[in-house]
């Protein structure tokens, strides 16, 4: 019944690594992207985003509770885990290991962005162009920013592998090297469209 469970759970874990954490990731870095075509443009992009009907409800069933959960149950594997997935050779040895440690640092980065934004709107501040060239007009929240951007793309795009032979989408070995080369093109696009964003906003 346990190992039933924890197969339950790893499945689980690596799906909602996809959907929905997923796909928010990418919709937020291109609803942020619109920053590149000036304050107003983001601005009206947030302003839809904030229109949505029981938008609350929407973050917490869509966003911040399998946020939650793929988070503890990821920290659980993370130091549960034996370091020793030789069966997919060294590279994916390594792999394995930053998954694990982007995960922690993606989290931390979740933890602090959530309160420089979520939380500062709940107690009044208001989420727009201006909030966020604030907070880049420090330059240790310019490193902070893309070192948590870099990670948090590098573990979705990673996860995106490990998603793809846990469900069994990819068995054998050509698959799962083709898997690789598709998850370094996400990670490079992905990590372009984030670090353009942010750029847009360092005035």
């Amino acid at each position: 019944m346990a190992k039933g469970n924890s197969f339950f759970s790893h499945k689980l874990h690596s799906l909602l690594g996809l959907f929905p954490i997923g796909l928010f990731l990418l919709f937020h870095l291109t609803a942020n992207y619109q920053a590149t075509r000036g304050a107003e443009a983001f601005n009206s992009t947030v302003g839809a985003i904030e229109s949505v009907p029981i938008l609350l409800v929407v973050e917490f069933v869509f966003i911040y509770i399998p946020i939650l959960f793929h988070a503890i149950y990821g920290i659980y594997i993370a130091f549960q885990a034996k370091h020793n997935v030789g069966n997919f050779g060294y590279f994916r040895n390594h792999m394995f290991l930053w998954q694990r440690v982007t995960g922690i640092i993606t989290l931390i980065f979740i933890v602090w962005h959530v309160w420089e934004t979520r939380i500062q709107k709940a107690m009044g501040a208001t989420v727009d162009f201006d909030m966020m060239a604030n907070i880049f007009s420090s330059p240790a929240m310019i490193v902070f920013y893309t070192i948590g951007l870099i990670c948090t793309v590098f573990h979705f795009s990673n996860g995106i592998w490990s998603f793809l032979v846990h469900w069994g989408i990819t068995v054998g070995p050509r698959s799962q090297r083709i898997a690789t080369y598709f998850t370094l093109i996400v990670f490079v696009v992905v990590t372009y469209i984030g670090l353009r964003a942010m750029s847009a906003f360092i005035v």
